[in-house]
């Protein structure tokens, strides 16, 4: 075989081993910059809530979506039927000026396009891709989680590959942090299930979760 057919050879097999090394990384940073992405939009997420709960007397609900209808006439069919619901009430009433922090950073998630001034279009399918929990008050415990995701919008499902096994939540302390998640989907504290009943953190009652449509 001609030598130069030798060194096309050999070229190729270093891209391809370049390939192989490389594109794994490249692939490692993108889920680790999405995470972060995440952790910054359920910090703003909280900063809402907390805002919303101040002004409102709880976080969003069934009440409140009557109260903000009755305190703002938006013209939105504000409800708390899915977390979608749950973060067009804090658009509504204002202390949210932006859908796009209520993305995911994932690739299951659809880009907002910035337009929420109808039912049609406010936080539509795909533009959020985490869960929250309805039912709390400030006085509950603290290690409970108020939104946490990455959520495969239009299910209950985690999408554990988005962050390479991460998950990541708001506690009701307004903190946020990452969590594993384990083979078969689960988002676990402490080595148990996050959404478990029989975890010590929801004191023996289930979790009223609102899911992204």
């Amino acid at each position: 075989m001609p030598i130069n057919k030798w060194m096309w050879l050999f070229r190729g097999a270093i891209l391809i081993f370049s390939v192989g090394v490389i594109l794994p990384m490249v692939n490692k940073q993108r889920m680790k910059a999405n995470q972060t992405s995440a952790i910054c939009s359920l910090k703003g997420i909280g900063m809402c809530l907390f805002e919303f709960e101040s002004e409102y007397g709880s976080f969003p609900d069934s009440t409140t979506a009557m109260e903000l209808k009755r305190k703002t006439g938006s013209s939105l069919k504000l409800s708390d039927k899915t977390s979608n619901d749950v973060f067009v009430q804090v658009l509504a009433s204002g202390i949210a000026t932006t859908e796009s922090m209520f993305s995911s950073c994932t690739g299951s998630t659809s880009k907002s396009d910035g337009n929420w001034s109808s039912d049609a279009t406010a936080l539509e399918h795909g533009e959020t891709g985490f869960a929250y929990v309805s039912g709390l008050t400030t006085k509950d415990n603290p290690s409970i989680p108020m939104v946490f995701g990455p959520i495969i919008p239009g299910t209950k499902t985690v999408d554990s590959k988005a962050f390479d096994g991460k998950a990541v939540a708001l506690w009701l302390d307004n903190s946020v942090t990452s969590l594993p998640i384990d083979g078969t989907g689960r988002i676990l504290i402490n080595g148990r299930d996050l959404l478990d009943p029989g975890n010590p953190i929801w004191n023996g009652k289930a979790p009223d979760v609102r899911w992204p449509k």
